[in-house]
């Protein structure tokens, strides 16, 4: 099932030479496509920086081996442009959305997001998604010109509409936005963005397993029973009888990224075949995604999803560090909003004299913007106790 070296660029590629533009125009500058300069801005920015003490799973204190926020994107970025040379896209374009997919995520996790989004309930709520693209088009502050990075049209479609289409309700960044910037909401993102999509889902499947292996949560028995997992478990095992727990951990990963990856190359191509598009904007315009696994890996998938979620996700240890790193956000939006003099200098200059709803969404920013131990350090700056999350 190996996946042959990059195919030609295809039709409906998106091609930098033809992007949409940036909502500030300026110079080519150098000999960089307008995608290679989005993923380069990307990893100059500073929330990128940040995503090297923000969780995965595990908080940093238990292990220098566990997955971080920063980490799981490389490993995102790994996957997407294998896919994206495969299939004859933009490795660029899928680079730059890998890289950001995660930007607006919040410290600790989706616990820390459930957290954020409950307390912001009653201003627009909270998003991790549409936090990326406000931190892309507002909260990186680098340029003298603008806020923002200043990314090409398609990459802030790619960070909106990765996922598919937006309808009903949109999220606050998003809705703000979407006054200045037509991201056609009603349409599938491009392939590149289903791509780094896609892309996600392969990464955290596979180093979740090695995570919770590492950790002990669950064991290679339990994984066995899983259609996917069992096959190439049985083929190692009868390759290399006896091999070490930790070279074993490390073949079963690189088994299963090379057998997605070649499934979902193997599976958009016939999509892709069956829709014969001319162009990028023919894929917006199909109604359906184009990328994705096939019928019978897609159930296997969800078989290892359906495994994690009690086993990992759900386990008490996992749980029981979230709940006190979700009391963390909790008590810092509130004293945040209770008292401004709590927030440091530049961010209390921020929210003077603004609404409660402006002022709330400005908290937000800031926590949002939060590692995990800057978190923890203003805590402890801020209340007499101080959780353990270990």
């Amino acid at each position: 099932m190996a996946v042959a070296g990059a195919a030609p660029r295809a039709p409906w590629a998106s091609k930098a030479e033809e992007s949409r533009g940036r909502l500030h125009p300026e110079p080519d500058g150098d000999a960089r496509s307008a995608f290679r300069r989005d993923a380069d801005r990307i990893i100059h920015s500073s929330a990128f920086r940040r995503l090297a003490y923000k969780t995965q799973v595990f908080s940093y204190h238990e292990g220098d081996h566990y997955r971080t926020r920063l980490t799981h994107t490389l490993e995102v970025v790994q996957v997407a442009r294998s896919v994206a040379r495969a299939l004859g896209l933009d490795e660029d374009l899928s680079e730059a959305l890998a890289l950001a997919h995660d930007l607006g995520h919040p410290p600790f996790a989706h616990a820390g997001e459930r957290v954020l989004d409950a307390c912001m309930a009653a201003y627009g709520g909270f998003d991790h998604n549409a936090q990326s693209l406000r931190v892309v088009t507002r909260l990186e502050n680098r340029y003298p010109d603008y806020d923002g990075l200043n990314l090409s049209w398609e990459t802030h479609e790619g960070i909106v509409k990765h996922n598919g289409p937006q309808a009903g309700p949109l999220p606050h960044a998003i809705a703000v936005n979407a006054e200045r910037q037509d991201l056609w909401l009603w349409s599938w993102p491009s392939a590149e963005a289903q791509v780094a999509a896609i892309a996600d889902d392969i990464a955290y499947d596979v180093h979740d397993l090695d995570d919770g292996l590492r950790a002990g949560l669950f064991d290679l028995t339990e994984l066995a029973a899983l259609p996917l997992v069992e096959t190439i478990l049985a083929d190692i095992r009868a390759r290399w009888p006896g091999l070490d727990r930790a070279r074993m951990f490390h073949e079963l990963g690189r088994r299963m990224i090379t057998v997605l990856i070649a499934d979902v190359v193997e599976e958009s191509r016939r999509r892709i075949a069956q829709a014969a598009p001319d162009s990028a904007d023919d894929i917006r315009r199909l109604g359906h995604a184009v990328v994705g696994f096939s019928v019978e890996t897609a159930a296997a998938e969800k078989a290892i999803k359906a495994f994690l979620f009690p086993r990992m996700y759900r386990h008490p240890r996992v749980m029981e560090t979230m709940e006190a790193a979700g009391d963390v956000v909790r008590d810092l939006f509130t004293r945040y909003m209770d008292d401004t003099q709590a927030l440091p200098e530049e961010w209390r200059a921020s929210v003077e004299g603004r609404t409660e709803a402006a002022r709330a969404r400005r908290i937000a920013d800031f926590l949002a913007g939060q590692t995990d131990r800057y978190a923890l350090a203003e805590h402890a700056r801020l209340f007499d106790r101080a959780p353990e999350l270990r």
